[in-house]
């Protein structure tokens, strides 16, 4: 049974009479013009991984043992699946359900991507879909392509993404004992999973010098956190809008191979359930999907979300108001449409 719903989204169904849009209150619609406060530690220390990593690249090319390059973009494409499929489509938008090997596995995952828990990761992506473009958006592209990119991560955050992030609700993160595990022991857990592992298993397995190992593990770790960033800053400036052009979201091809999938960001913001986030399922630009179908098809992913033809033809033909503001499956707003109208794949039996 759909929640009870105050104010249609916009989302779906097209009759004048069905939609009306939700405006997005003053105080928060524009960017503000205060003074950003940087927070030195992380310019320093982004600083310092950005030209360690393209020292890790040299060394790629010039003394690292090719195995060790090779499980470099292995671990990249774990990592990218931690956030793809874990953080974002499971985690963030329950998109679709997992079992508990499979959470175990998106969660180890997650900890190597090294982009926070993944229920603060989660969090902050909420706020980002229900507040997108505005004071409350963690990284509001408004403000420009570095700001979304990485400048978000070198200042305090603004008193709207607090004030918002405290209204999200996060029951359902917590309520996983996985989840609460791995937001417990994050600070000693990821850096073992994250450097020393990556760093020791090539020296130990394979003789590769500590140099290398190091260096282009950090390569690794940078290319992770700028394939995630560009989903915020490229995918909100740069590329087509056929779901609804009144939004910043835009569907970018390049974004979508470096991301695993997650650069068709005009659909995926106008469907933000959809567990490919994107329309058509194409494996070779949403590696993702194809790990999602992949579990479903053994049994550990299922309750899969998409969406219907008929219901993307409806949003592809009506004008849209760009004020599509639920974060995902479950949301107190989302409308009563959606739930009606949405295709659950591999359901799991009651």
């Amino acid at each position: 049974m759909a929640p009870n719903i105050s104010i249609p989204t916009g989302v779906l169904h097209e009759t004048d009479d069905e939609i009306s849009a939700r405006n997005i209150p003053q105080d928060i619609s524009k960017p503000d013009d205060r003074k950003l406060k940087l927070v030195w530690r992380n310019i320093i220390l982004f600083a310092y991984l950005h030209l360690a990593a393209l020292y890790g690249i040299w060394l790629m090319f010039t003394s690292a043992k090719l195995v060790t390059s090779i499980v470099a973009i292995l671990l990249y494409q774990l990592g990218g699946f931690g956030i793809t499929a874990g953080a974002h489509r499971l985690w963030a938008h329950r998109s679709y359900k997992a079992k508990w090997p499979l959470r175990l596995i998106l969660t180890i995952c997650n900890t190597l991507a090294f982009e926070d828990s993944v229920i603060d990761w989660a969090r902050d992506h909420r706020v980002h879909h229900k507040f997108s473009e505005t004071d409350a958006d963690p990284h509001n592209a408004k403000r420009g392509f570095f700001f979304s990119h990485v400048g978000w991560l070198l200042c305090r955050k603004h008193p709207q993404v607090r004030e918002k992030g405290k209204q999200i609700d996060l029951s359902d993160l917590y309520a996983d004992p996985i989840l609460r595990y791995q937001k417990k022991y994050y600070k000693i857990v990821m850096p073992l999973v994250s450097f020393v592992l990556p760093t020791v298993i090539p020296m130990y397995f394979w003789g590769e010098t500590f140099k290398n190992a190091f260096f282009v593990n950090l390569f690794r770790y940078c290319l992770t956190l700028n394939a995630t960033w560009l989903v915020n800053s490229a995918a909100h400036m740069w590329g087509d809008k056929p779901y609804d052009k009144f939004i910043n979201p835009a569907e970018n091809l390049a974004v979508a191979v470096l991301a695993l999938g997650e650069g068709w960001h005009n659909y995926h913001h106008t469907f933000p359930w959809d567990y490919k986030t994107a329309e058509l399922g194409k494996y070779s630009v949403n590696f993702s999907a194809a790990f999602i179908d992949f579990f479903a098809k053994i049994g550990w992913a299922y309750d899969l979300k998409t969406v219907s033809n008929e219901m993307v033809k409806k949003r592809v033909e009506r004008t849209g108001d760009g004020t599509h503001e639920i974060w995902g499956w479950g949301d107190k707003d989302q409308s009563k449409e959606d739930y009606e109208d949405v295709i659950i794949k591999y359901r799991k039996d009651l």
